[in-house]
């Protein structure tokens, strides 16, 4: 809906006011009339006409009509090929995608107004996932829309000479949408995915694309084995009869095209080490390497706590705990909670505790904070 609303109104703060009175509009009338047969479209529909009454406000009738014209809400349908390649590529979320990442914009603030925009996270959350505080990603978020307004950047999908110069960001904003659904909001997974689906049918050459596929395909397969109720499920004692095997087998190859396309990235990488997790056994020292690998690529620390992760399954938490350590990531989760797991297996008791409380202080679903607290009474 916001993204139909921004290609039609050209401006992101007016398209999410319209948005909001006309699901203000539906809460009123709905209990009342009953759901209408296509409620996208009524309230795609309504958002239009909130927003055009509002712009009449602002402005003369002559020069409201002349910019916008009003015209018959549309809801894309899209028509799929064994559920996989898309007859036609029209999406207007990816299209939304590509005008978030237009090159004029910051990376940074590409990536964050995407989620903002497209994938329901709310500024905090955004400010979570690049670890920066939420007044810092308020500005760039207020800076992105202002530099799409001032500029005119247009609401499409680029030619195929331009997409090269878009198409890291928009797989690192797919990627980020799909780690919120992983971490249990599965809506968003399932979407990340779709839109990888179309991503990949519109670049069918480019590796990286059909890497990051793969990569979240084989990751949600493996969703219903995560959680049991309220409590987060680690891999080595989760239920494979959970996994869904036949969409392992369709990511492996998705992997298999981008590796035959000559693909060595980040995406590929990773996806990878996804297909090498979900074999029985896990050849781990493998994996650690693997993730030695994309530490090189990436330089991220995040990484880095995944390879010593890695090591640690593989035989040596000792040695893991010491790379941990060098990483500073006292404000991420993760970092706490894997230093807790390593002290915790070498022995080291009273620091695993205060390691696991500090995580606990960071956790924000019901699902981490469960496993913290069993992990603590467990000491």
């Amino acid at each position: 809906m916001l993204a139909s609303l921004v290609g039609y109104l050209g401006d992101f703060d007016r398209a999410e006011e319209a948005a909001q009175e006309a699901f203000a509009a539906a809460v009123s009338r709905w209990p009342g009339s009953g759901v209408p047969a296509n409620p996208g479209a009524w309230l795609v529909t309504t958002a239009r006409n909130k927003a055009i009454d509002r712009i009449r406000r602002d402005r003369t009738l002559a020069e409201k009509i002349r910019l916008l014209p009003v015209a018959e809400a549309v809801v894309d349908e899209f028509e799929a090929i064994d559920g996989a390649a898309l007859t036609v590529i029209k999406d207007e979320r990816l299209e939304l995608i590509f005008t978030c990442c237009h090159p004029a914009l910051p990376p940074a603030g590409q990536v964050a107004l995407t989620l903002r925009a497209l994938g329901g996270l709310e500024t905090a959350e955004i400010a979570q996932a690049f670890l920066v505080p939420e007044e810092t990603m308020k500005r760039r978020l207020s800076r992105a829309k202002a530099k799409i307004k001032a500029t005119g950047i247009p609401f499409a999908v680029p030619g195929a000479r331009l997409l090269p110069e878009r198409l890291d960001a928009v797989l690192a904003v797919l990627y980020l949408i799909y780690n919120e659904g992983y971490r249990g909001r599965v809506d968003l997974g399932a979407e990340a995915i779709r839109l990888g689906r179309v991503l990949a049918a519109l670049t069918p050459d480019m590796p990286e694309t059909h890497g990051l596929l793969a990569l979240m395909m084989i990751h949600h397969a493996r969703r219903a084995a995560r959680f049991a109720g309220d409590d987060l499920v680690l891999l080595d004692d989760q239920d494979r009869s959970l996994w869904d095997m036949r969409q392992i087998a369709e990511g492996r190859a998705v992997l298999d095209r981008a590796v035959a396309l000559g693909g060595r990235g980040t995406y590929v990488v990773q996806a990878v080490i996804a297909s090498m997790q979900a074999r029985d056994p896990v050849d781990w020292p493998r994996v650690a390497a693997l993730y030695g690998r994309l530490a090189e690529l990436t330089g991220s620390p995040v990484v880095e706590l995944n390879r010593a992760a890695a090591v640690a399954q593989a035989g040596d938490p000792a040695a893991a705990l010491r790379a941990v350590d060098g990483l500073g990531l006292d404000g991420y989760l993760y970092f706490h909670s894997t230093r807790g797991e390593l002290l915790r297996r070498l022995g080291r008791g009273a620091e695993a505790g205060a390691a696991y409380r500090r995580a606990l202080e960071l956790a924000t679903s019901t699902p981490e904070r469960r496993f913290l607290t069993r992990r603590l009474e467990d000491l």
